[in-house]
């Protein structure tokens, strides 16, 4: 599918003539395309934007699916994708971050012509990676609680009812804490 206000460096214009437009001003950088610095930044956009880097085979998930969601403001430096169908399939581009344990359909929405997790399963995997010890996912879950504050809950009500997954039980205490949380945050800033 074509979009109107994304730019790709082999259709019509070099790389470097979309460069010097950046340069410019007049675009701006969005995933692995430019669009004008008038337009508006959606989902759908960003995730158009991803559509010639990510196989049909995979979804964004962790923090890309963050960003892709509109919880986080920047791209991370690589993708995470992980594969959707049972047969394992081969994934080399440097730019990617492969995990290879299947994602459910069910916990895979389309966006922009992207397969991407859903928020609750977003927020649930960088959960469980940060009980896991991966303290980089603790600036995404906080954009997340932040930018939906219903999140957490739903996300600990979607884990509670997921089938066996690794770090589980220490991600429902964490999201727990964090919906008990967020009220009293609201209450301090008014």
């Amino acid at each position: 599918m074509s979009w109107p206000f994304l730019y790709f460096s082999d259709e019509g214009l070099s790389l470097a003539e979309l460069t010097a437009a950046r340069l410019d001003g007049d675009l701006i950088d969005v995933g692995e395309a430019f669009m004008p610095t008038d337009a508006v930044e959606t989902s759908a956009l960003r995730a158009a934007s991803l559509g010639r880097l990510i196989p049909p085979a995979v979804a964004l998930t962790h923090v890309s699916a963050a960003w892709i969601h509109g919880a986080i403001s920047a791209p991370p430096s690589r993708h995470t994708v992980q594969r959707l169908s049972r047969v394992r399939t081969h994934v080399r581009d440097p730019r990617l971050v492969y995990r290879d344990r299947a994602v459910p359909i069910d916990d895979v929405t389309v966006i922009g012509g992207v397969s991407v997790t859903t928020p609750a399963r977003t927020l649930a995997d960088l959960v469980r990676d940060l009980c896991r010890g991966e303290v980089r996912s603790r600036p995404a879950i906080e954009a997340m609680a932040l930018w939906n504050p219903d999140l957490a809950g739903e996300t600990a009500q979607w884990l509670q009812h997921a089938p066996p997954l690794h770090f589980k039980r220490p991600a429902l205490v964490f999201l727990r804490l964090l919906a008990e949380r967020e009220p009293a945050q609201e209450e301090v800033t008014r």
